[in-house]
């Protein structure tokens, strides 16, 4: 394991413990927020769609963090907007690289009390042969207390904002090289998924996350395929064929149990919207077909869910619904009431569910050493009470 501190070499960084940022950021915008932003701004209506189309372009196109580089602005326009606006980078506070590749920052948010460092949100790369995933944030912490997940054991601080989601594409785009600048174009790129299954559930985030998912699959910046992009839910029924109408993208549900009983221990949020309920709303999901099937995801739990009458019960469930099954092995914890599923009940649970005609493909744990696998996301804050952090940032300054 490699781990990297680079959180003072990160040039747009503000420095550990200052007060957020003073300007308004661009970045995270939608087309029409942007062009709104300039209209206040005060430049012309006439030029609004044109200027906001080099600015996009800059940012998004080309990865630039100031408007120095915008050179098909005016100097002078140039000089204004930075006064106005920021389109830095989140801080990064770390970044870590597992042995098998798998890289994981530590990112650190604006503060909204001068002198007390900001929340703190991790985002994950994971390499594989022929693709490659970035596990994204969507809030600081998360509501649910989901049993088996690490991240639940940390209160909800916040949602992210639209600029904070994106940001952390920019950032990953950065540390691979992406962006045409090095070297690298649209069809050699590293970053060829997003899944939303880091810190959150994204379905109560729902605008912020929206207007992300528009940017990052702008055809005339990051250019992500909105089939390239899933969400995952834990399950919140009312929000999940809005969704579908307003985002478009693939859907993940994480089910990890076939009974209620069960699902009330592992997913608490299941005693609000049963297994019954969360079905009906994954049947009824827009544009669900065969070419787009729904993703559920289940932890392999021994002793807890991984029987074989569990897989008879799923697959007896998902009748009807174009699905496959990700069977997760359980990636431990510190203090975690759970173990994983022996390797030799896993593949017979997968076996079961693939002669059913159903994919099931096994993930491979990815990132455990440092704590970057599936379930095991905290941000190292929650370790610290508020009053210590403030005394740090105090003694630093």
């Amino acid at each position: 394991m490699t781990t990297l501190d680079i959180a003072h070499e990160n040039r747009d960084a503000a420095p550990v413990g200052t007060a957020p940022r003073a300007k308004p950021s661009l970045v995270g915008l939608t087309r029409p927020q942007l062009m709104e932003a300039l209209k206040d701004f005060g430049l012309p209506e006439k030029h609004l769609r044109m200027r906001a189309g080099q600015i996009w372009n800059g940012i998004y196109n080309r990865g630039l963090t100031r408007f120095d580089g915008m050179t098909t602005l005016s100097k002078e326009l140039r000089e204004n907007l930075g006064q106005a606006f920021d389109i830095s980078r989140l801080e990064i506070v770390t970044e870590q690289k597992s042995v098998d590749g798998t890289r994981k920052w530590l990112l650190r948010l604006p503060s909204p009390i001068p002198g007390v460092p900001g929340p703190e949100i991790e985002t994950v790369y994971i390499p594989e042969e022929g693709r490659g995933t970035l596990c994204v944030s969507s809030q600081v912490g998360c509501t649910l207390t989901c049993t088996f997940c690490h991240t639940g054991t940390q209160k909800l601080v916040r949602n992210l904002t639209a600029g904070e989601i994106v940001g952390q594409v920019l950032i990953a785009r950065d540390a691979l090289g992406e962006w045409p600048d090095g070297g690298r174009n649209s069809e050699d790129r590293l970053i060829t998924n997003i899944v939303l299954m880091g810190m959150g559930e994204p379905l109560y985030n729902f605008d912020n996350v929206r207007d992300a998912l528009e940017v990052i699959s702008d055809g005339e910046g990051i250019s992500l395929s909105k089939r390239r992009i899933t969400l995952s839910t834990s399950g919140v029924v009312p929000m999940i064929e809005k969704a579908g109408e307003e985002i478009g993208c693939m859907l993940a549900i994480s089910l990890h149990a076939v009974n209620d009983e069960t699902r009330n221990k592992l997913v608490p949020l299941n005693k609000k919207y049963p297994i019954r309920e969360l079905l009906d709303a994954c049947r009824n999901y827009p544009g669900v077909s065969n070419a787009r099937r729904i993703t559920f995801e289940y932890v392999m739990l021994k002793g807890v869910n991984d029987g074989m009458e569990d897989a008879k019960e799923l697959v007896r469930l998902l009748k009807g619904i174009p699905a496959k099954i990700n069977l997760i092995p359980f990636n431990p914890w510190p203090g975690s009431p759970y173990e994983c599923s022996d390797w030799e009940q896993i593949e017979k649970f997968a076996d079961f569910v693939n002669r059913a005609g159903y994919a099931s493909p096994v993930r491979t744990p990815r990132g455990r050493d440092i704590m970057a696998a599936c379930g095991q996301l905290k941000s190292e804050t929650v370790k610290k009470r508020a009053s210590e952090r403030f005394r740090e940032a105090q003694t630093e300054a």
